[in-house]
């Protein structure tokens, strides 16, 4: 797989971690139409003049993906590089930048929806799609769930003339990519999202499998069945879908080898014949691509599921995942400069995730991480499911942890080759207690104590994927969403209107003031 960064001079990201709640504070959290702020200026953006209107636009969403996400992964690797080059670590040679931290426009936007300071993805992809806030779960629909938004895609699309794709490493009909085609009170609405996808006319899907195809209670028509009598080629196997080309017309693309709730592999654990999400971005200009314009967005939504888990290791690699999926589109943008217009942001951050903790003061070992082979989901599935089947030895599976996550106990035989690894009387304890969890020798309780410990998750996975955060010097303080604000990094034309510190509705209001959508 290919990665791509740059190491620049100095960062590009303005205001890296400023505290949301300053500015969140000052405007009314439960109202039913844009943000005082965003309200005073709508129509009124000013364009700066000899601005293009871009033909070719590209959003990037990373689920879950705010500061800390994009500054770990950029980090890690610039801890990779200098482990490489053989040099002291006591002179920390810096981080590699990624490829869209050294875009010409780097802004901040703040993410609070009308129930939350910490919203979900259903309502700030409501915001970036439509301009308006919501609530919690409800997709394009005001709080009273009687009126409806028209969407920047669908205004492209009907007014432009544009096509129209949607990319998602997750569910096709999952929150964030139905925000840009679906109006829903509520984001579990999975067929009812469904339809209105085959409805949007949207010229190419490609991602994850649609949730409940038959409907909730399975009684409903088979929505693939749906699409193709709309007129959609539906594709589920990576032979048809190299073959697209843009006079294949309406296409519906689902990932071949599918992962836990047939979304696309965590790229931790994608085989390297697997499409990524690159691939995908790749194939869909090549069907977008046209004289008239297209509008393209993109979601790394397992970045937000990683983070969910607190899985540090896959958060990362699904962040640089994002980063190999923009560059096809930056050598898009550099053969039309003048026409396009790429976007990379955040819908909310994730996790509370935080580069440093308390166990390692100023210390990190990002390096530690390189070791992890495995996400927790696949863990889970290839591994726990087999534990509790077999009867699996507390012993053994300290074998595994070994090799899938680089943990081993004083006592191992690799022990003094890499002190950072080796587990501390304590570690061994919390993950023999986690073990008898999983394993169901001991109950597990609904205690505060548990949930702080495992949130939802298997106990003996979450707790070998804490470990190995905190030996790496990384930390995460939930297992819910925050309300830290999200970068927003673009390039080319109009770009510069996406600098400063703003309301997430506001990039909406800059979108259509640029393509000049009524």
């Amino acid at each position: 797989m290919k990665r791509i960064w740059k190491r620049i001079g100095a960062a590009v990201l303005a205001g890296a971690m400023l505290f949301s709640g300053a500015y969140a504070g000052m405007v009314k959290l439960a109202d039913n139409t844009k943000t005082a702020k965003a309200a005073a200026a709508e129509g009124t953006v000013v364009v700066p003049e000899g601005t293009n209107v871009p033909k070719y636009v590209f959003l990037f969403i990373g689920d879950g993906m705010s500061y800390p996400q994009i500054q770990l992964a950029s980090d890690y690797l610039g801890a990779l590089a200098q482990e490489d080059s053989n040099k002291s670590s006591a002179i920390l040679e810096g981080n590699e930048y990624l490829n869209f931290m050294n875009f010409e426009a780097a802004g901040s936007a703040v993410t609070y929806d009308s129930t939350s300071f910490c919203p979900d993805s259903a309502s700030t992809a409501t915001s970036l799609s439509t301009g308006y806030k919501t609530y919690s779960g409800t997709i394009n629909m005001d709080e009273t769930k009687t009126i409806s938004y028209e969407t920047i895609t669908e205004k492209v699309k009907d007014q432009l003339g544009y096509k129209v794709g949607i990319v998602t490493t997750v569910n096709l009909n999952h929150a964030t990519p139905a925000a840009f085609y679906a109006k829903v009170a509520s984001r579990s609405q999975y067929y009812d999202i469904s339809l209105q996808m085959i409805e949007s006319d949207f010229d190419y899907f490609a991602g994850g499998a649609l949730l409940q195809p038959e409907g909730k209670n399975g009684d409903q028509k088979n929505i693939y069945e749906v699409a193709e009598e709309a007129g959609y080629q539906v594709i589920d196997n990576q032979y048809d879908a190299k073959r697209l080309t843009s006079e294949d017309g309406k296409t519906i693309v689902i990932g071949q080898f599918l992962a836990d709730s047939d979304s696309l592999d965590y790229d931790l654990d994608r085989a390297s014949n697997v499409w990524s999400l690159a691939d995908y971005v790749a194939k869909g200009i090549e069907v977008l691509d046209n004289e008239t314009g297209f509008f393209m967005m993109v979601e790394g939504g397992k970045i937000d599921w990683a983070c969910h888990a607190n899985d540090a290791g896959s958060t990362i690699s699904d962040t640089l995942a994002l980063a190999d999926a923009v560059e096809e589109a930056i050598e898009f943008y550099n053969e039309h400069p003048d026409e396009t217009l790429i976007i990379v942001t955040g819908d909310h951050e994730t996790g509370g995730l935080t580069i440093g903790y308390a166990g390692t003061n100023y210390d990190t070992f990002l390096t530690n991480l390189e070791n992890q082979k495995i996400s927790y989901a696949k863990y889970d599935s290839e591994y726990v499911a087999k534990y509790k089947a077999n009867n699996t030895p507390f012993e053994t599976v300290l074998k595994d942890i070994k090799k899938l996550f680089g943990l081993m106990t004083a006592d191992d035989a690799d022990a003094q080759k890499d002190s950072k690894l080796v587990l501390t009387d304590y570690e061994v304890s919390l993950l023999r207690e986690a073990y008898n969890k999983t394993m169901g020798y001991v109950k597990k309780e609904s205690t505060q104590k548990e949930y702080v410990m495992y949130g939802t998750y298997e106990p003996l996975s979450v707790t070998i994927t804490h470990i190995l955060n905190n030996k790496s010097g990384v930390n995460f303080s939930s297992y819910s969403h925050t309300g830290l604000p999200v970068a927003v990094l673009a390039q080319g034309e109009g770009a510069e209107l996406f600098d400063g510190y703003y309301d997430n509705t506001e990039i909406y209001d800059n979108l259509a003031a640029l393509l000049k959508v009524e």
